[in-house]
């Protein structure tokens, strides 16, 4: 009988220690790695994709219609100020000049000839008025006939890019139809990428800009952003914003490329982050994690959490700044469980205990 009771009480210390070590008779507390739940002022980083294109792309064509004799220029060709680009027939505007300057002679003598009579009391007022308005109209009628000859060719605004070329020569051409579409050097590029209106509100101008054109080798060129649309683009519901690229003559328009940007500081928040191993079970914007007292008694707590960063997980509610939580030994941690807190070196935004 006393072999026996032996035999029990060996398999009980068995068991006993099958659990833990002990101390005086009583179990550790289970070891886990903590964490304190820090904040971070934080500038949200957006990513937009868009299109590069000159800042001031101007269309040029001829003030008056007729046929295009010779166009000097093709699409890609650089240009400089004041290089003439298109030349237009003048024939009919030289026919249309020598016409209006005729009758502007005779217009100027008849008004000539009745100020003399009306002094002599031989014409009413309303009749020399009226022969004045005449030579007056006439006049005007000369300059606007000058005005077309002179512009019957386009020449180059400022030094540029030719990025269109919408007609050939021998073509007729109405009045104000783009013949060429100029690049002007002068304002340089841009990186034109549609914003909702969440994002577009978030940024400011002159904040900085990361920009990448993958057909440039992926590296990145220091932007910012220059302007703001002031009116949603109603089929898409979205504002474009243009970011200014420092001169490169690798860029061409209509390149893709991606912008990384930073909101501005009137929009940065304090958000309370938690370590990535703290979540458990994360399901529709809700989780779960293991909170400490001041006796490191675990407590189970919901929380809801937000977008996910390499730095951590934001939490939006459940947990606060300064709360400590739990990073290990979830197979068997419990409600309400004593722990024993294990120190571990983590990211600025929580801290070990």
């Amino acid at each position: 009988m006393v072999r026996r009771y032996v035999m029990m009480a060996s398999i009980a210390m068995a068991g006993c220690s099958a659990d833990g070590p002990q101390k005086g008779g009583v179990a550790r507390p289970l070891s886990v790695r903590t964490a304190t739940v820090g904040a971070l002022d934080q500038s949200p980083e957006m990513s937009v994709i868009g299109s590069a294109f000159w800042r001031i792309e101007t269309p040029l064509g001829f003030t008056s219609g007729g046929q295009i004799v010779r166009i000097t220029v093709n699409e890609g060709d650089r240009v400089r100020r004041g290089q003439l680009l298109a030349i237009l027939d003048t024939t009919p505007v030289q026919a249309e000049l020598a016409a209006a300057e005729a009758e502007a002679l005779r217009a100027g003598s008849e008004a000539s000839r009745l100020s003399t009579l009306f002094r002599q009391g031989w014409v009413t007022k309303a009749r020399l008025e009226a022969a004045q308005a005449g030579a007056q109209s006439s006049a005007a009628a000369v300059k606007a006939r000058r005005f077309a000859l002179d512009t019957a060719r386009i020449v180059a605004p400022s030094d540029g890019i030719v990025l269109a070329r919408s007609a050939e020569p021998t073509q007729v051409v109405a009045a104000g139809i783009p013949v060429i579409t100029l690049g002007e050097a002068r304002a340089g590029f841009v990186l034109r990428a549609p914003l909702n209106d969440r994002l577009a509100a978030s940024i400011a101008l002159g904040s900085p800009a990361i920009v990448v054109f993958q057909a440039l080798g992926a590296e990145p060129i220091q932007g910012r952003v220059l302007e703001i649309g002031g009116k949603a683009n109603r089929a898409t519901g979205t504002f474009d914003v243009e970011i200014a690229l420092p001169s490169d003559p690798r860029v061409r328009s209509g390149m893709i490329g991606t912008a990384r940007l930073l909101a501005s500081q009137a929009t940065a928040t304090r958000k309370p982050q938690v370590p990535p191993a703290a979540i458990i079970a994360p399901r529709a914007g809700e989780a779960l994690v293991y909170v400490l007292d001041s006796k490191n008694v675990a407590r189970l707590r919901k929380v809801r959490i937000g977008e996910a960063t390499d730095s951590g997980v934001h939490v939006i509610s459940g947990v606060g700044t300064g709360d400590r939580v739990v990073l290990s030994g979830f197979d068997r941690l419990k409600d309400g469980m004593t722990v024993s807190p294990v120190a571990r070196p983590l990211s600025s935004v929580a801290h070990a205990q």
